[in-house]
């Protein structure tokens, strides 16, 4: 396998890690912790005049019109900062409705790539048990929007929401103005800072132009689960670094605590779930990125992805000893950020549940069967 970057990609992740690194310090991380902000208006407007904001937006709107690789190299800079954007949750809806519903919102997705408006959406429910509590009901032929989702991204902030429902036609997504008539905002605060509001719904009037076709959900969700990977991969790694850092350093017993054994195991345990999850995820990216069917391997990097946020968020933890408790020290951002990546989008039983009902209706997998050098496996 050729994991190396084009130089584009190198040129992106290197710009990508200026910006976060020069930003993202333990000095403002702490200002903004105290700040009760609900993202850091500095950093993206940054990345605003940096043009990362609409990396994936395509170039026909006002974007660079880049791939799922080029973003996962912005994404996997602001995992390692812990920047508090909303990046990845505005460049994919906006690319969504490019993709779905380029006609009739073009002028929301050219505003979107300038900068001038900011979008999210939410999954929230597609893993549940308990299913999607957001549905669409047809009433005197009039569509009405009806129930709730939860900790939607920087709902409050947004000027435009994609959130996913349940129609007559099977789950859906639906372009929402969070200040319609009907819709009400429930603004909190999620675990590792980042803003998000409660959507509660009661009789919202929904026109016809707002629905995205079906297969606008699966193409979304693939994508949202590549970032999130991204944003992990990031945030592991930096939190190893630092922690590798740390036991170099912290003597115990008249030694450094890294030349302990189970300090070197718990660190080795943390590399092989941080290289697997690259190794998936990069897979995952190539075939977003050429069109290919993804729907298992978007699984399985969900499932490798939430494993790594609990494993080296809770070693790397653990081997900090009582420094790592203390919130003047920087190491339980990390941990917060995990905690966060891990349940955005479903844990790892509800993935891997999702992925068992994919292996069961499917009796090929992807990789060996779709790919030109393969076909004579068949």
């Amino acid at each position: 396998m050729d994991f190396s970057l084009t130089d584009d990609q190198r040129a992106i992740a290197e710009m990508a890690d200026s910006v976060f690194q020069d930003y993202c310090t333990d000095e403002r991380m702490r200002e903004f912790d105290l700040a009760a902000e609900p993202f850091m208006q500095a950093l993206w407007q940054t990345c605003i005049d940096t043009g990362l904001h609409a990396l994936a937006i395509p170039e026909a709107f006002g974007g660079s019109g880049m791939g799922i690789t080029d973003l996962h190299c912005v994404l996997r800079a602001q995992g390692a900062g812990l920047g508090q954007v909303p990046l990845w949750q505005h460049q994919l809806t906006a690319a969504c409705l490019a993709e779905f519903a380029a006609d009739s919102q073009r002028a929301l997705i050219e505003q979107a790539a300038a900068g001038s408006q900011l979008l999210s959406f939410s999954l929230q429910g597609l893993a549940s048990s308990h299913g999607l509590a957001l549905r669409l009901d047809e009433q005197d032929g009039r569509l009405l929007l009806q129930g709730h989702v939860n900790a939607v991204d920087v709902a409050a902030q947004a000027d435009q929401l994609l959130l996913a429902v349940e129609t007559a036609e099977g789950q859906r997504l639906v372009l929402l103005d969070p200040r319609s008539e009907g819709v009400q905002l429930v603004p909190a605060v999620s675990n590792h800072g980042l803003g998000v509001a409660d959507v509660q719904c009661r009789n919202v009037l929904i026109y016809a132009v707002q629905l995205l076709p079906l297969a606008a959900l699966p193409w979304l969700e693939q994508r949202a689960i590549a970032a999130v990977a991204a944003l992990q991969l990031g945030v592991s790694e930096a939190q190893v670094r630092r922690t590798v850092e740390y036991v170099n350093q912290r003597e115990q017993f008249g030694r450094a605590i890294g030349t302990f054994q189970a300090v070197q195991m718990s660190m080795a345990d943390c590399h092989i779930a941080i290289e697997s999850l690259r190794s998936c995820l990069y897979q995952l990216c190539y075939r977003l990125d050429n069109g290919m069917p993804s729907g298992s391997e978007a699984f399985a990097t969900r499932f490798l992805c939430v494993e790594a946020a609990h494993l080296i968020g809770h070693k790397a933890q653990h081997v900090h000893g009582g420094i790592g408790v203390d919130l003047t020290y920087p190491i339980h951002r990390f941990l917060y950020w995990s905690r966060y990546l891990s349940l955005v989008l479903g844990g790892s039983a509800a993935t891997l549940e999702r992925l068992g009902d994919w292996l069961a209706n499917n009796d090929t997998l992807g990789w060996k069967y779709d790919l030109d050098e393969n076909q004579n496996l068949c």
